[in-house]
């Protein structure tokens, strides 16, 4: 779980990068408020999708049945 929330962590900061150089750019004030925010929990949500599948090793589980 610690790598997952590193994952994320990252994520959401590489987003506020995107979102301050769109801002500093005036493409943020053309789009509007309410679209930015729809995109931010899109891909926040993208992100979390990413950073769960990535984490943890995927074992199968053998039972012995007799």
């Amino acid at each position: 779980m610690k790598w997952t929330g590193m994952y994320l962590l990252g994520y959401i900061v590489l987003i506020g990068g995107v979102l301050a150089a769109l801002w500093k750019m005036g493409v943020l004030a053309s789009i509007g408020t309410t679209w930015t925010v729809i995109g931010v929990v899109i891909l926040i949500g993208f992100g979390i999708m990413i950073a769960v599948s990535n984490s943890g090793t995927k074992e199968n589980v053998e039972i012995d049945r007799k």
